[in-house]
């Protein structure tokens, strides 16, 4: 195996009904944890991956501790099968929890409990209806936060996910939102999509959400990590405990910054990547934004054991 192996987690979005449901089915590792996030939050968290409905699996209080179970089953069967150990972990937004919980800095019990109560607080800071966000294509990250800027006109739109690749996620108020988006297009944006979401993430009108993340988080215990966790707000390489809380409260207010994020991975030595949770959605951005940088979907356990066995 590489010493060069980075974990990828991913974030909401790539949630699907029936996530694990083959993990679970065909490995104890597996059943375990869903076992386990059952008993945590009291209700069968897996049999809703499993089996839906997908309107329930999708509320943001739901989807964060779904994604977390599942990706943190298919982590402790990538160790426990076939013995993949990652050099460097990081997660895109809620994936930074996963991330964590595999350096070893968080149990998976605490980060269960936190994550539900930061989608509950992510999903209560802003009134539905009145905030919103959208994906803008073939503009540089500069550019889309000045049109924030030029746009905003006393609302709040800020550049939410900087993926890399040409492709920034702004967030805000939804009429402000519109307004970059048509600057955008003015501007040369291949394409603007507004997205399906319950909230306007990472921007500054999820300060009450920091607020009560941060309050939560107090009680919490911080391990030593295992390993290297790229944080979403830096972009940089952290090991300290100490900086664990408050790069998370940080987080729900700033921008992803997955672009440098995986820039950061490829200039540390990084040649290989699995994307530890459902979907293809991070290795389709690791492509753009490194395109040397191996990355396969931890899914496709084949794909996982040539990656592994040709490193």
């Amino acid at each position: 195996m590489s010493p060069a192996l980075a974990f990828l987690f991913p974030g909401q979005g790539s949630q699907t009904v029936g996530m694990g449901r083959d993990l679970s089915e065909r490995f104890p590792d597996a059943r375990s944890v869903f076992a386990e996030a059952d008993d945590v939050l009291r209700f069968s968290l897996s049999r809703l991956c499993f089996d839906g409905p997908l309107e329930t699996l999708t509320l943001t209080e739901n989807t964060q501790p779904a994604l977390l179970t599942a990706s943190w089953a298919l982590a402790r069967v990538l160790a426990g099968e076939f013995g993949v150990q990652a050099t460097w972990a990081a997660g895109h937004s809620l994936g930074e929890f996963s991330a964590l919980v595999a350096a070893g800095a968080l149990t998976f019990a605490d980060a269960l409990r936190v994550v539900r109560e930061r989608g509950r607080a992510m999903q209560e800071a802003v009134p539905v209806g009145i905030g919103s966000m959208a994906a803008i294509l073939g503009l540089e990250a500069d550019t889309v936060t000045a049109l924030c800027r030029e746009a905003a006109a006393g609302q709040i739109v800020d550049a939410a996910n900087l993926n890399g690749g040409g492709q920034v996620v702004i967030a805000g108020h939804r009429e402000a939102v519109e307004r970059v988006g048509q600057l955008a297009k003015a501007r040369g944006a291949k394409r603007v999509v507004p997205l399906s979401v319950s909230a306007p993430f990472h921007c500054a009108l999820m300060q009450p959400a920091a607020a009560r993340l941060a309050a939560v988080l107090t009680s919490v215990p911080v391990g030593p990590l295992r390993c290297p966790v790229i944080s979403n707000v830096d972009a940089a390489p952290n090991t300290d405990p100490g900086r664990v809380k408050d790069l998370l409260v940080r987080q729900v207010v700033s921008p992803v910054r997955w672009g440098e994020s995986v820039e950061t991975l490829a200039g540390l030595g990084c040649t290989a990547a699995i994307e530890v949770g459902p979907g293809k959605v991070l290795a389709g951005l690791v492509r753009r934004i490194a395109p040397g940088l191996r990355c396969v979907s931890g899914d496709d356990l084949d794909a996982v054991q040539a990656l592994v066995g040709g490193a």
